[in-house]
């Protein structure tokens, strides 16, 4: 008797608790963290969202608002970018778009890839026609371009239930767009001019409306992307937006709500891989190899030369450009062509084969692949990309020869500099060769002459010429200490010695 008392009185407590927590208990807060995506879109912001997007996961986000400020920029990143918020990061977390003032071109693809797009008063949403750099798309190339672009709208429309004629019309032009009440739900549809439905008791056909003409592309203020149903709402600053996510979800966000921000580093390496950065990095390489090859010893040039390098393959590295195949790649051309200046005589095979596969390596960094794939653009974006990225070589090289002029011409004739490089010898003149000891009044050096091995060519090291030491290297063979040798060739700052029997 005393259990069945003791068992009802649990029961009853239990009962009680349950109904005490029912009315007294809030609902759970839902967490919501805000990701920025500002300026440029390219391959480092998209890396720098995919961090964020972890970090905010991690911290329990239930809400990722990625509040968007931008005039677009590379179709490509945007289309990563889209891929993961769509089937990636919607399936964790519910994902807002919140522009804060402008999401245009790439920035549109962006926040329609969001589950839901909230604008504050007076921004704009639209315009993502493809452009290209330096010239004009026409006809088939135009709309091969416009058909991948198109295709993305196409997806986060049906994804996040966009009307899908207004979202293609931000990217082609000649679309003509039609608002249409049904005459059954008493709710608008849009229908491209084609498409436009012919059953006049269906649809008000007689009161259609032109939203979009056949020689614009669309771009929307907010309270028109809130009639037609691209925004959801309209609010005044963050606050608004949430206040607007909890009461149309019944839902109560956490009050704290954090605001990730690309750390210092991403923007860095945002800033190294833009196309003008990387132009004076390709200048500044190659002229650094070409100062160090008419310089004498190995000193600051190539030292400046291989930290430009360090930095172009390092930073193309980070966003997901390079992968460790076309590093490897770039890094045995490298050392091949290291070998074949500062190691063997003349310049054969190694210097070729070096050049070649510096080629192919950064070539290969230029398109985004898998490691196991072969580097090679795989639709019309991908091919902008690469020509974009050409061009910044281009410039960067052509930027080199300017310089390489003018460094040749006034350099050696300039008083506190000239040391730094060798000025030409006229043809048939002896060259003058900087010595890594103290030249001897009027020392010069001339094919022919002959002098004494001082440190042990393995093949490079340092012969001595009447009362002048001289690095130099040694023609096919080793020779030791105390050899007697011939000047056979004289090259920049490259002198070739032989054995003399």
């Amino acid at each position: 008797m005393f259990v069945a008392a003791g068992l009802l009185t649990m029961l009853l407590c239990q009962w009680g608790d349950v109904g005490a927590q029912g009315e007294a208990r809030p609902e759970a807060s839902h967490k919501a963290v805000v990701i920025t995506v500002e300026d440029m879109i390219d391959d480092g912001l998209y890396a720098s969202i995919l961090r964020r997007a972890d970090e905010a996961l991690a911290m329990g986000a239930t809400h990722i608002i990625l509040e968007i400020d931008t005039l677009g920029g590379l179709v490509s990143a945007a289309d990563d970018i889209s891929s993961f918020l769509i089937l990636e990061l919607s399936p964790q977390a519910h994902t807002v778009a919140f522009i804060s003032r402008k999401a245009i071109s790439a920035g549109a693809m962006i926040a329609v890839s969001c589950n839901d797009i909230i604008m504050r008063h007076n921004t704009t949403i639209g315009d993502a026609a493809p452009i290209t750099m330096g010239a004009s798309l026409e006809g088939v190339e135009r709309e091969k371009a416009e058909s991948f672009v198109r295709s993305i709208f196409t997806r986060a429309a049906e994804a996040n239930g966009y009307p899908e004629p207004l979202l293609r019309a931000m990217v082609t032009r000649q679309l003509e767009v039609y608002r249409v009440r049904n005459l059954a739900t008493r709710q608008y549809e849009f229908f491209e001019a084609e498409d436009l439905p012919r059953d006049a008791g269906e649809y008000d056909l007689d009161n259609k409306e032109l939203v979009v003409r056949g020689d614009e592309i669309l771009t929307l203020t907010a309270p028109r992307a809130l009639e037609y149903g691209v925004a959801r709402a309209v609010v005044a600053d963050h606050r608004e937006a949430l206040a607007f996510l909890e009461q149309r979800d019944g839902i109560t966000f956490d009050p704290d709500v954090p605001v990730l921000r690309p750390v210092w580093s991403e923007q860095m390496v945002r800033w190294l891989n833009s196309p003008t950065v990387v132009a004076v990095l390709v200048m500044i390489a190659m002229l650094g190899i070409y100062i160090e090859l008419n310089t004498p010893g190995v000193g600051l040039p190539g030292l400046v030369a291989v930290i430009a390098i360090v930095i172009m393959v390092g930073s193309k590295y980070l966003v997901g450009m390079a992968t460790w195949v076309e590093v490897a790649i770039f890094v045995l051309g490298v050392v091949l062509l290291a070998v074949e200046i500062f190691l063997i005589p003349g310049f054969g095979v190694a210097g070729i084969a070096g050049i070649i596969l510096m080629f192919v390596g950064f070539l290969g960094m230029l398109v985004r692949n898998p490691p196991g794939e072969i580097p090679w653009p795989r639709s019309p974006m991908a091919w902008e990309l690469l020509f974009e990225s050409l061009m910044a070589v281009a410039l960067g090289f052509v930027g080199f020869l300017i310089l390489a002029y003018l460094i040749t011409k006034h350099l050696p004739k300039m008083f506190f500099l000239r040391g730094l490089m060798l000025e030409p010898a006229a043809a048939g003149a002896p060259m003058r060769i900087s010595m890594t000891a103290a030249w001897g009044e009027g020392a010069v050096l001339a094919v022919g002459a002959e002098g004494e091995v001082v440190s042990a060519l393995r093949p490079a090291g340092q012969a001595r010429f009447g009362q002048s030491t001289v690095d130099v290297v040694a023609e096919g063979q080793f020779l030791e200490r105390g050899c007697k040798v011939r000047v056979v060739e004289i090259r920049g700052n490259r002198v070739v010695v032989r054995q003399v029997e």
